[in-house]
């Protein structure tokens, strides 16, 4: 039996890193833990929360950007003011800012395509 620990790091494809690293840094306000580059060829890591999350172009051949596959689900502190963020920065919603009851969301696409849930979970009584 395979007993899994954590997820170490989710990771996503981009195409133009410097675009990709504006949104991500600039936009979402993440901060580069490790950073390496071969031959043109770049791995970002972002450390959040407990997680980390990396973009690269690593494997551009093989990883391709895609709003049809897995979705990272960011927790924010304050969620109208992040959908006001990404609506002046020009983000396009997938899914418009809604409320489950539970959690209020939005499915954005980062500059590359791939999908980002922009969440935040209401207290449970």
């Amino acid at each position: 039996m395979i007993t899994v620990k954590e997820i170490a790091f989710t990771g996503y494809p981009c195409t133009d890193v410097a675009r990709a690293r504006a949104f991500y840094e600039q936009v979402l306000n993440f901060k580069v833990s490790v950073q390496f580059e071969h031959g043109g060829k770049h791995w970002i890591e972002y450390d959040v929360g407990a997680s980390t999350f990396a973009i690269s172009n690593m494997s551009a051949e093989m990883w391709k950007p895609s709003a049809d596959g897995p979705c990272a689900a960011l927790e924010v502190e304050d969620f109208e003011g992040a959908i006001a963020t990404l609506k002046a920065a020009g983000a396009r919603f997938l899914i418009e800012p809604m409320d489950s009851g539970v959690c209020q969301m939005a499915i954005v696409t980062d500059p590359d395509g791939n999908s980002l849930a922009i969440h935040r979970r209401k207290a449970q009584p």
